[in-house]
C-alpha cells in the first residue's frame, strides 16, 4: 500500500515494537492519525483462548463511558405494543415479516443494528446467513434479543459496542473517535478492556491477553504492554 508523505513522517520516527499503557497507545494513535477527517480510533485484542470451542468464546457488549461518536441506525424487528414502543423510542425502522423481505430481497442494509423481541427470532432466524456475517444478528448474550427494546435502543444510541471473536481468535472494536479528548478515549478503552477480563472463560489457559494493538482508521498501529493488563 502506498503510504503519504504526512503518514511517512509521522511514522519515520515511531518505533512499532515499543509498548505503552493504555492511556499511552491511545494517544500515540492519535498523533499518528494523519488522514484530514476524523478518524475512528480501533483496538484489536488477540485473546488467549480457541474460540472453536464453545466453551471458549468470548462474546458480550458494553455501553462505552463517552459514546462512540457515531450515531447509529437501529432496526427493530416487533409486533403490536412493542413496535409503538419500539418506534416511540427513537428506532430508525420497525417491521416484521416485511423488514426480513426487504433485506432479503432487495439486500438492503441501511443500518447499524438489529433489536428483536424473543417471538421474532423465527423471523429473524431466516437472515442467519446474510446478518451473521455483518456482525448484525441479534443475540440475547449481547442484550438485543430482548422484550425491554426501550432499553436496548436507549444502550446502541448511547454508544453501546459489541465485541466477540473472530476466526482468528481476534476481537475488533471501537473505542471512540481522534476528536475525542485522551482522556476519554482512555476511559473507553479501559472499560472495554474490563469488559472483556470479566467475559474470560473458565476454560481459558495461559496468558489472556496476547496481544493489543490500537490504531486510527488510517495510522500505524500502536502495542499495548499487555503484561500490565494481568
Amino acid at each position: 500500500m502506498k503510504r503519504s508523505k504526512r503518514y511517512n513522517a509521522m511514522v519515520e520516527n515511531f518505533n512499532k515494537q515499543e509498548l505503552f499503557d493504555v492511556a499511552g497507545a491511545v494517544k500515540k494513535a492519535k498523533e499518528l492519525g494523519t488522514a484530514k477527517f476524523d478518524e475512528t480510533i480501533e483496538m484489536h485484542i488477540r485473546l488467549g483462548v480457541d474460540g472453536r470451542h464453545a466453551d471458549q468464546q468470548v462474546r458480550g457488549a458494553i455501553v462505552l463511558p463517552h459514546g462512540t461518536g457515531k450515531s447509529k441506525k437501529v432496526l427493530v424487528f416487533a409486533k403490536g405494543p412493542k413496535a409503538e414502543e419500539a418506534k416511540a423510542a427513537g428506532a430508525d425502522y420497525v417491521g416484521a415479516e416485511d423488514m426480513a423481505d426487504k433485506i432479503q430481497k432487495e439486500n438492503w442494509f441501511d443500518f447499524d443494528a438489529v433489536v428483536a423481541t424473543p417471538d421474532m427470532m423465527g423471523v429473524v432466524g431466516r437472515l442467519g446467513k446474510v446478518l451473521g456475517p455483518k456482525g448484525l444478528m441479534p443475540n440475547p448474550k449481547s442484550g438485543t434479543v430482548t422484550m425491554d427494546v426501550e432499553k436496548a435502543l436507549a444502550d446502541i444510541k448511547a454508544g453501546k459496542v459489541e465485541y466477540r471473536l473472530d476466526k482468528s481468535n481476534i476481537i475488533h472494536v471501537i473505542v471512540g473517535k481522534k476528536s475525542f479528548t485522551d482522556e476519554q478515549l482512555a476511559d473507553n478503552a479501559n472499560a472495554m478492556i474490563q469488559a472483556i477480563a470479566k467475559a474470560k472463560p473458565a476454560a481459558a489457559k495461559g496468558q489472556y491477553f496476547r496481544s493489543v494493538t490500537v490504531a486510527s482508521t488510517m495510522g500505524a498501529g500502536v502495542k499495548v504492554n499487555t503484561a500490565q493488563l494481568g
